[in-house]
């Protein structure tokens, strides 16, 4: 050891250099050394402590708490404002409702023949990367069995190879195949295990067996099993059975299981939704329809039978018709029921309707005399009778001569007996400007003149008293017929006689509508005693049936310009007749649009006598007693 003046102390021979001050304490320091005891190669500098950053050290905090204080709110906000929708929202994602398929109830007709049922179909897809045998040899198997469209030029074989050839899996082949087919299909697959690759998908489907005979008031059932027309559509609660809905949960692994069904939970009912239709009656109906439309190329038609006493429709055609098993095949034109949808000018069908109006005001009597000249000017207008050139003047008629004869001049005379206001409420009382309230869907309601309108204007008086200026439906005209044969009473024509179950017991009937008298029963005698003079002599001599009473009314009528403001020369031809007239029961009306020639002596009674010739047969309705 030897001894350093510089320090005045005494310092190791190994000591290389001078100790290191510590400026704390003064004491030498010796040099920092590696962990392996070798001198570090350069000494640290003398370290100077840093004073903390006040501001820096209160924005750390603030952010930590602005932070904090962000996160308590969100979890208030999650936990009390939320938790009501967020419990809603996960046990949506967890539950579900689901209602199970419930067939519709059938429809049946008066005489308890199905109209409408549900039934199980089938729709038939190919998977062609599963066929064991080749495409040929499927496609010859199925060929036969299936209803496939054809194309020019090719066999069924052919198009079940091309269809073969449009995708590997999921290719449909055919749909609604009825249960017979399906077996078909599945015992062939039984019989011979190499045909695999088909499945058969079942379903629902609403089956009309009567195809379109009843259309026109059945309507039809879309794809999403809702009622598009007819009573389908009017009484689609009525023929929905109730069921309640069942609700899921979904288990550990993710599958849906219900939450727990009662004994019996799935219980139909077999009640049956009755029509008033008589289905031999709808059957002679359009056949006659049809004769008669196609005899004389008309554009439309329709026919339709009331019982007078309660407004029950016993049948209801219009043609053109269509098939409601293939609705989609058709246009919306057809859905159309034209007798309640639409209006028309109903002539000198209406003539019979507003004598009675005269003669329960008290303005004429049965014997009153009228002098028909045949054509008479009313500023700006000409009204001539309709066999004028033939005819000329009549001379003093009878009310009686004048709706046997449809004198249009002789009826402008007897609506001029009475006060023109007094004719427009009349008109009112018996609903004109309004609807008949029928229970089919889309009904109209029929139009008339405003009455400052018709009131001060003579014109409008004289062509509404022979059955033009204003428009109905055919099926109001019905209506109105039908209070001439049931002594007055406005009766509500409906096709819906209720809920019936298997045993024929009512379940449910509908409920009978208010009746409104609007004739005396001496009036509606008086005029179907007129009525039976147009059958028995007049224009309607083509709807006689040799031992019956039939009362009627004919008309032939110009159609309104489809742009309004006059007429064209097409014409509507119509007849309603009364059946029996010593005991009036029966409303028989038929109406053809734009028929080419012939009038409604001619075109329309024919049709009316046909159904009547049904009709007493089919209800056993007995030769009159005169």
């Amino acid at each position: 050891m030897s001894y350093d003046p510089r320090f005045d102390r005494y310092r190791s021979p190994n000591t290389k250099g001078p100790k290191q001050q510590d400026d704390r304490t003064n004491w030498a320091k010796p040099r920092n050394r590696s962990v392996s005891g070798n001198p570090s190669r350069r000494p640290k500098r003398p370290s100077q402590r840093l004073k903390p950053n006040k501001f820096r050290l209160w924005a750390v905090w603030a952010v930590l708490m602005l932070g904090g204080l962000g996160l308590a709110v969100n979890l208030l906000y999650l936990q009390v404002t939320r938790a009501p929708a967020l419990q809603k929202q996960a046990q949506e994602q967890q539950t579900s409702k689901t209602k199970p398929f419930v067939p519709r109830r059938p429809i049946i007709d008066r005489n308890g023949n199905v109209l409408a049922i549900d039934r199980q179909v089938y729709t038939l897809y190919a998977h062609p990367k599963l066929f064991k045998q080749t495409k040929a040899e499927i496609a010859a198997k199925l060929a036969p069995m299936l209803p496939i469209k054809v194309r020019a030029g090719n066999t069924a074989e052919t198009e079940l190879l091309q269809n073969f050839n449009l995708a590997e899996s999921g290719i449909k082949l055919a749909d609604w195949l009825p249960q017979e087919v399906a077996d078909r299909v599945g015992r062939m697959q039984i019989k011979d295990s190499l045909v695999d690759g088909l499945e058969l998908v079942r379903q629902q489907q609403r089956f009309y067996p009567q195809q379109e005979l009843v259309a026109d008031v059945l309507g039809y059932v879309d794809e999403e099993r809702k009622g598009q027309a007819g009573v389908e559509y009017s009484q689609q609660n009525l023929l929905e059975r109730s069921m309640p809905s069942i609700q899921y949960s979904k288990s550990i692994d993710g599958n849906w299981v219900p939450d727990g069904l009662s004994a019996g939970f799935v219980q139909l009912d077999e009640l049956k939704l009755q029509l008033t239709i008589d289905s031999r009656l709808q059957r002679a109906a359009r056949i006659a329809l049809k004769e008669k439309m196609d005899q004389h190329e008309a554009k439309r038609g329709t026919v339709i039978v009331m019982d007078a006493r309660n407004g029950e429709l016993l049948s209801m055609v219009t043609e053109p018709s269509y098939d409601p098993n293939k609705y989609f095949n058709f246009g919306l034109e057809r859905y159309k029921n034209w007798a309640v949808t639409d209006v028309y000018e109903p002539g000198s069908t209406f003539k019979a309707i507003n004598v009675a109006i005269a003669l329960e005001a008290g303005a004429i009597k049965r014997d009153s005399v009228f002098n028909d000249e045949g054509r008479i000017y009313m500023n700006p207008w000409t009204i001539q009778n309709a066999d004028y050139r033939s005819a000329g003047a009549r001379g003093p008629s009878t009310v009686t001569d004048i709706l046997k004869r449809s004198s249009n001049v002789g009826m402008v005379h007897i609506m001029n007996t009475m006060k023109p206001s007094l004719y427009y409420q009349a008109l009112e009382k018996l609903g004109l400007g309004q609807s008949a309230g029928t229970d089919l869907p889309f009904e109209v309601t029929s139009q008339l003149k405003n009455r400052e309108q018709f009131i001060n204007s003579p014109v409008e008086v004289a062509t509404t008293a022979f059955g033009q200026g204003f428009s109905i439906t055919p099926i109001q005209l019905v209506q109105l017929n039908g209070a001439l044969a049931n002594g007055g009473k406005l009766v509500t024509p409906h096709v819906v006689r209720g809920l019936f179950d298997r045993e024929g017991q009512a379940y449910w009937k509908l409920p009978r509508a208010v009746v409104k008298q609007v004739f005396s029963p001496e009036t509606t005698k008086q005029v179907l005693e007129m009525m039976e003079s147009v059958v028995d002599g007049g224009t309607g001599k083509a709807a006689q049936i040799p031992g019956y009473r039939i009362a009627g009314k004919t008309g032939t009528a110009q159609k309104a310009s489809a742009g309004g403001g006059g007429y064209s020369k097409a014409i509507i031809t119509s007849f309603v007749g009364i059946m029996p007239v010593n005991d009036p029961r029966y409303v028989v009306l038929a109406v053809i649009d734009e028929p080419k020639g012939g009038s409604g002596g001619t075109v329309a009674a024919p049709i009316v006598e046909s159904v009547m010739e049904a009709l007493i047969s089919i209800e056993k309705i007995p030769p009159s007693q005169k």
